[in-house]
């Protein structure tokens, strides 16, 4: 027993042959986690770091385009809808302060915008304004100094937040995060005396017809990177 505890470590357990009436122990191999899995994906989570969230909202852009994509079109669908709303609401408290739903069907009367009478009103009127569609039934006038100023508050806030969600949508679509779907690896690697180094030799396919530019090999363990080596391409030639 001692001697097959040195020999396998803890990598052993007894077995009961009843044919021939005794017991001995066979090697067992361990299932051991692994850092990085057989499809390149990196099988490291951080945690228990502190600070987390503080330092996550630091850098809001790039913890975007990291959420997945579910994740990404909530933040985006809810971040348009939240703020058309709350820009439509303003829009609507605007007229009602200044009393133009009582007369909105006073033809005498200026109000801040034309044909704005309840919410869903002044909906359509922030909805037309924001999409530059402008059907003109519904019109800022001239007498309405605080409908210019939420006018030209509702053209900045529109601009940085379009620039904020459609640049993180467009840099989340041309990551290339697939690309290493379409790499095949040949199914053994050698290690061999190369230039008089031990070098880790294997082969690669590219599926498609693209190259990759500026390809690294990250270093694996111990292993210096140099002593990493391609040897060939798994290639398919054209008729």
């Amino acid at each position: 027993m001692a001697a097959l505890r040195r020999k396998f470590g803890e990598d052993y357990h007894q077995v009961v042959n009843p044919a021939r009436g005794g017991v001995f122990s066979a090697p067992v191999k361990k299932k051991r986690q692994r850092f990085v899995e057989k499809n390149g994906r990196c099988n490291v989570q951080h945690g228990n770091l502190g600070g987390e969230t503080s330092r996550y909202l630091s850098d809001l852009f790039t913890t975007l385009v990291d959420l997945k994509w579910r994740w990404n079109l909530l933040i985006f669908i809810l971040t348009y809808t939240v703020a058309w709303l709350v820009m439509a609401f303003m829009w609507w408290l605007i007229a009602y302060v200044r009393g133009d739903m009582e007369r909105a069907r006073d033809s005498s009367y200026t109000p801040c915008v034309a044909n704005v009478y309840n919410f869903p009103s002044a909906f359509l009127f922030f909805i037309e304004t924001e999409a530059t569609i402008g059907y003109g039934y519904r019109y800022i006038t001239e007498k309405c100094p605080e409908g210019i100023i939420l006018f030209l508050f509702q053209s900045l806030l529109g601009s940085i937040v379009d620039a904020f969600l459609i640049g993180c949508m467009f840099i989340k679509m041309s990551q290339p995060k697939k690309r290493a779907e379409t790499l095949m690896f040949s199914q053994d690697a050698v290690i061999s005396q190369r230039d008089g180094k031990l070098c880790l030799m294997f082969r690669v396919g590219n599926l498609r017809n693209s190259h990759m530019v500026s390809a690294q090999i990250s270093e694996l363990g111990n292993m210096n990177p140099e002593n990493i080596l391609v040897v060939g391409v798994l290639a398919k030639m054209k008729a």
